[in-house]
This record gives structure tokens, sequence and C-alpha cells, in this order.
């Protein structure tokens, strides 16, 4: 049984492919229900990304890709976003409901720790810092996010995935088509989401208690198209930037999947 990610679709659901509140302080920002803005914009929403990106030691291509699929899963599971009276879950619960859009930013000194300010949860792995922010219409991202860039978020170095450990969800990336950085950590992010939801309930368990560990790949195409078909998690995109819409973009397992 494969499950799938269709990031153009309307609604965020799983596929059987073969089966064809709380209370805050007025004069504070409400944290836990959508503000009008919000509700009154006609943007998409998005989770945003943004990724350390420190000079002149640079993370590699791999390393912010496997921290930003760990970050989406933090954010995920966070209680905030999890609780039913989380201050984060109307927003994530908004956001699923439709095209689970991600986008990846980059920032560095002041520019980077100013976001550190911004609700959300951040990550190490490998000395690649990513943060993950909860998710908001594409036209009220706060400013001090707006100043990270955007484009041009492609690594120099490829680097090496991480080492196996028990409960470690792996991800491959498509050797078919081309993708930056920015890109490639956005469709991880996609595939770690859709293996949390996918996962049975003992290898979830597995999982978080190991530390949420993933381990990216770049397969070459023989070794993709054996994985296509072996695959229980497969990415479609929504072919909003880079590559075809419905372009598979990655592929996920865990032990036993």
């Amino acid at each position: 049984m494969i499950f799938e990610l269709c990031e153009q679709s309307r609604m965020y659901r799983l596929k059987r492919w073969f089966v064809n509140e709380k209370q805050v302080d007025e004069n504070q920002v409400d944290e836990v229900r959508l503000s009008d803005a919000e509700r009154l914009s006609t943007a998409p929403w998005a989770l945003q990304l943004a990724l350390r990106d420190d000079r002149p030691e640079r993370p590699s291509h791999l390393a912010v890709c496997e921290a930003a699929a760990v970050a989406v899963v933090t954010l995920l599971t966070d209680p905030r976003s999890t609780e039913p009276d989380g201050e984060w879950r109307e927003r994530v619960d908004h956001w699923q409901s439709g095209p689970i859009r991600k986008v990846v930013r980059r920032g560095r000194g002041a520019k980077f720790t100013a976001v550190e300010e911004l609700p959300g949860v951040q990550v190490e792995r490998r000395g690649t810092v990513v943060r993950a922010f909860v998710p908001g219409p594409t036209d009220l991202v706060p400013s001090a996010l707006a100043k990270l860039q955007v484009g041009g978020t492609d690594q120099p170095e490829r680097g090496e995935p991480s080492a196996p450990v028990a409960g470690t969800v792996s991800i491959a990336l498509t050797p078919l088509t081309p993708m930056t950085t920015g890109k490639a950590a956005a469709q991880s992010g996609h595939a770690a989401q859709l293996a949390l939801r996918a996962m049975p309930e003992l290898a979830r368990q597995a999982w978080q208690e190991a530390g949420w560990p993933v381990r990216v790949l770049l397969p070459d195409a023989a070794a993709w198209a054996h994985l296509v078909r072996r695959a229980p998690v497969a990415v479609h995109d929504g072919g909003f930037t880079e590559v075809a819409p419905g372009t598979r973009t990655a592929l996920a397992w865990w032990e036993n999947g």
C-alpha cells in the first residue's frame, strides 16, 4: 500500500494508491485564534522554514534537507500544535486543510537572530540549524521573516547522508529533475510530514523516541526506479516552483515500511 501527497490538491489527504482555547493578555498577539486579517486573506498559506546559512562554513545540501524535515515534524508534533487548546493548533489545522506549501528561506547574523523571536521551533542537525514557523498566509509574513532571502538557496556542497540509526526515516530525492537546496528541503519536509501520518503507531513511537532522525539520500536513476516500486510514501509536487506539476520529487520509508 502506497501513500501519496499531492501538494496541488485542495485538501491535504492520504490516498490508498492501490485502493483507489487558551486565554492570553488582551495586549498580546492572540496566538490561539486566527486574526481577522488571517481569516480575510485570500493568499495561500505556507509553513515557512529558515536556514541559518553561516559563512564561511556553509551547511551541506543534504544536511539542510535533513534538518528541514526534522523541523517540520518537530513543529507538527509539538503540543502547541496538537493539543485541543494548543496556541498553534488552529493555524496548523487551517494550513493542513489546504495545500501544504512550504517556503524555505535563508539568513545569518542579526537577521536570523531576529526571526528566532517568532513562534516556531528550531532544530540543529550535524551543525545545521533550521527553524520552522507556525503557518500563515503568504501575504502576512512577519517583516523580520520576510527580510530573509528565498531565492538562491543552493548549497555548494552536496555532503553525505546521516548514518542510519534505529527509528530512522529515510527520504530519497529524485535524480530525474534538478532541484535547488531550498526546493529539495521543502520536498524533504513534505515527505517527512506524510511519513508521520502514514506510518504505524509503533514505528511512529520509535521515530519519536529516537528524536525524529531523518536520513536523506540521492539515489541514481536505477535505485530510484527500484524505490518507486517499494517506498510506502511518495510526494508529487504541485508545480508552484522549479518542477512541473505532478513531478514525483521524494520518497520515504522506515523500518519495516
